[in-house]
């Protein structure tokens, strides 16, 4: 007997998860993930879980919005939920520029809907009761930004896929596609490849945070979303932090941001000097860096003891924007049945409204969510450049993907 499905969807992260989901609710057939470790074992587990609204494009903007509401309704929706908590979010300017380019977000964020506001450097410390009042002109903040528990946000998807149907094949490799000409000219998606054998489909969803380049090459299509080295930790616990509510702050020049956690301060980073790369060591270098940098800014932490460390490969995209839009070839035509969707990174943060957005070009070719006309791979040259400025509120990760010229180039 064939094996066939409706839809295949490619990786069990965050975005693959919930587009499974959706795809289900919205009508959709026999739905497989395939995945070829096991769900949630890469970053979706591994991330700081930090989600904002404080979008630094409108698109971004709306996708933060999405995801924080559909976060509010997971448990009368699913019976489970992510974690997600209100704690308000801070974004620091520390030079002049930062404060110009600041406040112009916030004008933007505004004309979109968020209630954002500009604090001076004395409300900012106020605010963050232990942030310093020196060394920083204030920041945006927004009250209703927050954070989920990224373990019980896998629990949750994986929970929502099981009571949706989704049939969930771990320890599944993707191998490749197979097409044929389509009616017209082009090809057209017939079957996945896996390495336990084809699955007959006319519809395919390429997801996979980090892997995602390399999914891409074995598919035939060039995907620039890198893979990096994020690092977070965990100070020991101080009465400082024993407070009913403390936001998120994000020095966004260092790329260093932090919030509670467990009683003590849970903070994190990126270093865009890295060569792109698989990386779960600790760079302890880095570690010493940041915290002297934090403890400029929370003179408390300078001498609290470290609690835990870990660090996490994640994705991104040279501009820091998503990836959504259709699989293209090698002469960039797009593939028939095949979408591709990326988060850039922001797992948590975009992801539910990342996954939205990728069912609805899966199931009807158009999302209203957002305008997703620059947002495919179309706006990629072949270097992995893209011709998009790039997101301004996002960790320092590195400006390319290292893209392969040849995406058939280790199949």
């Amino acid at each position: 007997m064939s094996d066939r499905a409706d839809l295949v969807v490619v990786g069990a992260g965050t975005v693959g998860g919930w587009a499974s989901v959706f795809a289900r609710a919205d009508g959709v057939g026999r739905t497989v993930v395939v995945e070829r470790g096991l769900v949630g074992i890469g970053a979706s587990s591994r991330a700081a879980g930090i989600v904002r609204a404080q979008g630094g494009t409108p698109s971004t903007v709306a996708l933060g919005r999405w995801s924080i509401d559909f976060y509010h309704g997971q448990r009368a929706a699913y019976g489970t939920d992510s974690g997600f908590r209100e704690l308000g979010y801070l974004i620091l300017a520390v030079t002049e520029e930062d404060e110009r380019a600041g406040r112009e977000r916030v004008a933007m964020q505004r004309s979109n809907g968020l209630a954002v506001t500009w604090l001076d450097a004395d409300e900012a410390a106020a605010t963050a009761v232990t942030l310093s009042s020196a060394g920083h002109r204030g920041g945006s903040y927004l009250a209703t930004d927050g954070a989920i528990d990224p373990p019980r946000n896998v629990r949750a998807y994986s929970l929502a896929m099981q009571a949706a149907g989704v049939e969930l094949r771990e320890r599944t490799a993707f191998t490749g596609l197979r097409t044929e000409p389509a009616p017209g000219g082009g090809s057209r998606v017939v079957a996945v490849e896996t390495h336990t054998g084809p699955i007959e489909t006319e519809r395919v969803l390429l997801t996979g945070g980090p892997g995602l380049r390399a999914v891409g090459r074995l598919a035939g299509i060039r995907i620039p979303v890198g893979a990096a080295r994020h690092t977070v930790a965990v100070l020991e616990p101080h009465p400082a932090f024993d407070v009913a509510a403390m936001p998120m702050v994000f020095d966004i020049g260092a790329g260093l941001y932090w919030r509670l956690e467990e009683g003590g301060l849970l903070f994190g980073w990126s270093d865009p000097n890295e060569v792109p790369g698989e990386a779960r060591s600790i760079d302890w270098v880095g570690y010493d860096a940041m915290r002297a940098r934090l403890g400029s800014l929370v003179p408390v932490t300078r001498d609290l003891g470290l609690r835990r460390i870990w660090a996490a490969t994640i994705d991104y995209t040279p501009d820091h924007l998503p990836i959504l839009g259709p699989g293209l070839d090698r002469e960039g035509v797009p593939i028939a049945g095949v979408s591709v969707a990326s988060p850039g990174g922001h797992g948590m943060m975009w992801g539910p409204g990342v996954a939205r957005v990728a069912a609805d070009l899966v199931v009807r070719g158009s999302t209203e969510l957002i305008d997703v006309a620059d947002l495919g791979l179309d706006r990629f040259d072949a270097e992995g450049r893209s011709r998009l400025a790039a997101d301004p509120i996002a960790l320092p990760f590195p400006v390319s993907a290292g893209v392969d010229e040849d995406p058939s180039a280790g199949m």
